[in-house]
C-alpha cells in the first residue's frame, strides 16, 4: 500500500491525498488551495493521477479547502462514489455550486482584462453547472457506522467535532491476508466549540494522518472569549463605527451568533450592560450562503451539542436573536455599506480572499473608528493574513487601503484544536500509531508538533512535502518512495519563481512608499543618490533576465 501525499503538505489548504492498495485507488478530500498565488495556481493543473482510475473518494468535511476541487475531479472524468456525512453532503449541495459561480464570476471578470490587452478567454476551474452535477456522486453515510467498501477495504466516520458533519475517517485495508488501518483527522475541532459535540477519540491506527494548522500554538482565554468579544464590539460601537468580523460561512458564523444569544446569562452588571448595547445594535450576516448553512444547521441536529438539541426541542432558537438581519441579495449587501453605521456585519469568506468580505473591508479598513475582527486561522499569503501580521496598506479591488482600522484576533473562537488538543488526540489512543504524518499546517507549526509528538510518545513523524509518496508495510512504515520527487520538484520551480517575483513586487511597493514619506527630504541627496544607483542596477538586472 502506497500514501502519495498531494495537497496541505506544508501549509493550510488544498487537502489531498492518494492512497493506492494492490487493486484500489481512492483519495481522502480533494480541497481548493487558498493564499499564496504559487498555490491557488495548482488548482488549475492536471491532477497527478488520473481521476477516472480513482475507486472512490473519502471526504472529512464540506470546507471549501477540503471538498473543493471535486467538481473539477468530476470534469476530468471522475464518476466514483463520493462517501461523507449526511450535514456534509447537505453542505456541499451549497457550498459546491456557490464555488462554481465564484470561479465563473472571477474568470469573467479576468477574461474582460484579458479582452482588453487582445488576449483570449480563459475557461473557469469549473462553473456552477459543474458543481451541481458532481453532487450526484456524494453517498451519505452515519456516524460510528463500519462502511464495508469492498471485500478488503472498510471504512468508519466518526465526530471531528471542526464543523457540522465534520469527521476523523477510520480505514482498514486488508492486503495479503494482513490487516492494516489508517486514520485520516481531517479537521480536529476543540473540545468546547460552542454547537457542536466534541471530537471522538480513536481506540487504535496503524498509520495516523493528522491535522497540525496550530501546532505551535495555546488557544488562551478560552473561557473569556465572549466577555473578549463583547468588549471589542462595545468599544467599537461607542467609537461610532462597524465592527467587520470575516467568518466563514459554515461553522464559524453559527457558533458567533450562539456565542453572543448565550452571554446574555451572564450576571456581571457590566458585562450586561454590554450585551443589551449589541443587542441594540444591528447584526447583518451578509452571506447568502451563511443563510443556507443555518438552516442546514437546524436540519442536522444530531450532529449538535446536547444542549443545543435541547433549547431548539423546547422551542428556542439559539441561532437568531433581536437585531439580527440576512442579506440575501447583492442590492442588500451594497446598501450596507452606504447605510450601515455602528454595526456588526459578519461576512465571508474567512481569510478575506473572495466573496462579499472585500467590499466591507474596502469600506471600513481606512476608518479608525471601526474594527476588524478576525475569529479564525488566516493562511499565508491571504489578504486576512497580511492584516493580522500588520499591513499597514493593502490592495483590494486594485485599489490601495490604508488599515487605520482598529484589527483584533480572538483566537479561542477557531475551530481547529490547538497544540495541546492534539497532544491529547494522539494520547488517547488506547494502542499509539506507528507512525504519523502530519499534514495541514504551516511547517513552523508541525516541527514544533513533531517534536513534542517524538519526545511524549516516542512515535516516529514525517512532514510529507508535496508529491512525497510512503510505502506503508508491515515492519517499515515511513519508508519513502524517492523516485517521484524529482518530477515533482521540477514540476513547482516556476511556482516558486512566481512566488519569488510577487515578493519582489511587494518590496518595491514598500520602497515606494518610503520614498515618498521622505519628499520633505530628511535624508540627506548623498544617500539618495546612491540608493537611486542601486536602483538603476537592479532595472538593468531585470531588463537583461526579461531580455533572456
Amino acid at each position: 500500500m502506497k500514501i502519495t501525499f498531494l495537497g496541505a503538505t506544508k501549509t493550510v489548504t488544498g487537502s489531498n491525498v492518494l492512497i493506492e492498495t494492490k487493486d484500489k485507488k481512492f483519495l481522502l478530500d480533494c480541497g481548493l488551495y487558498q493564499g499564496q498565488q504559487k498555490e491557488i495556481m495548482l488548482n488549475t493543473d492536471q491532477f497527478m493521477f488520473q481521476p477516472s482510475e480513482i475507486d472512490f473518494v473519502l471526504l472529512s468535511h464540506a470546507h471549501i479547502d477540503h471538498s473543493g476541487r471535486i467538481p473539477k475531479l468530476y470534469v476530468d472524468g471522475y464518476r466514483g462514489p463520493i462517501y461523507a456525512t449526511k450535514a456534509t453532503c447537505d453542505l456541499c449541495e451549497i457550498m459546491l455550486p456557490d464555488s462554481g459561480y465564484i470561479q465563473e464570476s472571477e474568470v469573467e471578470w479576468l477574461n474582460r482584462k484579458r479582452k482588453r490587452e487582445g488576449k483570449h478567454d480563459v475557461p473557469p476551474l469549473y462553473t456552477y453547472q459543474d458543481a451541481v452535477d458532481c453532487l450526484t456522486l456524494f453517498e451519505r453515510v452515519n456516524y460510528d457506522e463500519i462502511i464495508p467498501i469492498t471485500p478488503y477495504i472498510k471504512v468508519r466516520y466518526r465526530d471531528a467535532g471542526h464543523m457540522l458533519g465534520s469527521s476523523i475517517i477510520e480505514i482498514w485495508v486488508t492486503e495479503d491476508g494482513k490487516e492494516q488501518k489508517i486514520v485520516f483527522t481531517g479537521d480536529l475541532g476543540n473540545n468546547d466549540i460552542p454547537l457542536l459535540r466534541e471530537p471522538s477519540t480513536i481506540d487504535d491506527a496503524d498509520v495516523l494522518i493528522m491535522e497540525s494548522t496550530y501546532g505551535n500554538r495555546i488557544h488562551n482565554n478560552k473561557e473569556d472569549k465572549a466577555e473578549e468579544f463583547l468588549e471589542i464590539v462595545s468599544d467599537t460601537l461607542e467609537r461610532g463605527g462597524n465592527v467587520v468580523i470575516p467568518s466563514f460561512a459554515v461553522g464559524r458564523t453559527q457558533e458567533i451568533l450562539y456565542e453572543i444569544q448565550k452571554s446574555k446569562q451572564n450576571d456581571d452588571e457590566r458585562f450586561r450592560k454590554r450585551f443589551e448595547e449589541i443587542m441594540h445594535a444591528p447584526v447583518f450576516v451578509d452571506s447568502p450562503l451563511a443563510i443556507s448553512a443555518t438552516e442546514v444547521f437546524l436540519k442536522n441536529l444530531d450532529c449538535l451539542d446536547e444542549d443545543v438539541q435541547q433549547d431548539i426541542r423546547e422551542g428556542k432558537r439559539p441561532l437568531e436573536f433581536p437585531g439580527l438581519k440576512f442579506t440575501p441579495s447583492v442590492e442588500e449587501s451594497k446598501a450596507l455599506n452606504e447605510n450601515a453605521n455602528q454595526s456588526i456585519i459578519i461576512s465571508a469568506s474567512g481569510m478575506c480572499e473572495v466573496g462579499r468580505i472585500k467590499h466591507h473591508l474596502k469600506h471600513n479598513l481606512w476608518r479608525p473608528e471601526s474594527t476588524i475582527l478576525f475569529v479564525g486561522y488566516q493562511a499565508v499569503g491571504t489578504l486576512g493574513r497580511k492584516i493580522v501580521d500588520g499591513a499597514k496598506n493593502v490592495k483590494i479591488f486594485g485599489e490601495e487601503i490604508s488599515v487605520n482600522a482598529s484589527i483584533k484576533y480572538i483566537e479561542a473562537f477557531s475551530g481547529h484544536a490547538d497544540q495541546t488538543g492534539l497532544l491529547h488526540f494522539v494520547d488517547a489512543f488506547k494502542e499509539k500509531p506507528k507512525q504519523i504524518y502530519l499534514v495541514h499546517g504551516d511547517e513552523e507549526a508541525q516541527l514544533e508538533l513533531a517534536d513534542k509528538i517524538v519526545s511524549e510518545f516516542h512515535i516516529p513523524v514525517e512532514i510529507p512535502s508535496r508529491g512525497d509518496v510512503y510505502e506503508v508495510a508491515d515492519v517499515r512504515y515511513g519508508r519513502k518512495v524517492a523516485e517521484l520527487k524529482s518530477d515533482i520538484e521540477h514540476k513547482f520551480a516556476r511556482l516558486e519563481l512566481l512566488e519569488r517575483l510577487e515578493t519582489l513586487r511587494d518590496e518595491l511597493y514598500d520602497m515606494v512608499e518610503i520614498i515618498k514619506s521622505d519628499l520633505k527630504q530628511e535624508n540627506g541627496d548623498k544617500k539618495i543618490e546612491d540608493l537611486n544607483n542601486k536602483v538603476k542596477e537592479l532595472e538593468k538586472q531585470i531588463v537583461s533576465i526579461i531580455e533572456e
